[in-house]
């Protein structure tokens, strides 16, 4: 009998171990591609994205695009596109990506800012795009990367920088997460779109709704191994934690009919934001689809907000 028990022990061990390294694989490991199947992601299909990133990329090309590196405080080289405004300004919009894209796919969202006549740089995160990397940090690392970002600019532009950060998806956990670091004054202002509140809790939401699956033991045993692997736990990857230390105002974007990232979390965030703050929910908007659904008012939300912060 006790030798049952421990085969049984040894087969239990073993089935956690390898469900461990394979939610790891499909939830952390850099991927090439957007995974089609997830819940939620309205759009994001390979058509559209390889269409949208080529776009892009003419786009850029056509407006004097710099490309950008630096190497990361853990030595990862990090890639960037820096676009000029069409006059000499410094104002810049550093964009962040989500979630297993890159920077280029924000192509829409870079000739909004550069029409608004900022400078605009578009962030390929690490494991994304041309930047190096073999996993995700849903937010965590990639906060010391928009800081490192910060930096960049202010060499570029000196005293006299006017920084607005936007993220989208993961990108936008990653900026509320940048939020509660010791930003410079240069920093203006924040605009979230559709983030999360910790790594842990869109984990969980995701493998029990496209899993079927309980949160424990699967998210927390792929946590501890993120953690000796990468270095960050999803438990500390808190975009809560970190907007309670935010000095610099934030305007959150949600869609109400969000199912990656569902809208719950954008009141989470928003409550427990120590600076000056707005909410700004999207009826109708799956994930990342609150700027096409909302459509002038979008913009205008967002112009308006600015406004407020950045001359």
């Amino acid at each position: 009998m006790a030798v049952f028990f421990v085969f049984l022990i040894l087969i239990v061990a073993a089935a956690l171990a390898a469900s461990t390294i394979i939610f790891y694989r499909m939830a952390v490991s850099r991927a090439s591609r957007i995974p089609a199947n997830i819940t939620g992601m309205e759009g994001f299909s390979d058509t559209n994205f390889q269409k949208a990133v080529y776009e892009t990329t003419q786009w850029m090309k056509e407006n004097n695009c710099e490309n950008w590196n630096m190497v990361s405080f853990d030595r990862l080289k990090l890639a960037a596109y820096f676009v000029p405004s069409l006059k000499p300004s410094a104002k810049t919009a550093i964009l962040v990506n989500g979630y297993r894209s890159q920077g280029r796919w924000l192509g829409e969202t870079a000739k909004f800012y550069f029409g608004l006549g900022f400078n605009v740089l578009v962030v390929d995160n690490r494991g994304s795009g041309e930047s190096e990397g073999d996993y995700i940090g849903f937010g965590w690392h990639e906060r010391k990367d928009i800081l490192a970002w910060v930096g960049r600019v202010l060499e570029r532009f000196g005293e006299e920088s006017q920084i607005v950060l936007f993220g989208i998806s993961m990108g936008g956990a990653a900026v509320m997460m940048a939020s509660g670091e010791d930003l410079p004054k240069q920093v203006k202002a924040i605009i979230e779109d559709c983030g999360y509140t910790s790594a842990y809790d869109v984990l969980s939401y995701q493998i029990k709704s496209s899993f079927k699956l309980p949160p424990f033991p699967f998210v927390h045993l792929t946590s501890a191994f993120t953690k000796l692997k990468d270095g960050y736990s999803f438990f500390e990857a808190s975009a809560v934690e970190q907007v309670k230390k935010s000095k610099v105002p934030i305007l959150f974007i949600h869609g109400e009919d969000d199912r990656m990232v569902p809208s719950w979390m954008v009141y989470k965030v928003h409550e427990a934001c120590a600076s000056e703050k707005e909410l700004y929910v999207v009826k109708n908007a799956g994930h990342a689809g609150a700027s096409a659904v909302g459509g002038e008012e979008y913009d205008k939300k967002v112009t308006d907000f600015i406004s407020r912060y950045v001359c």
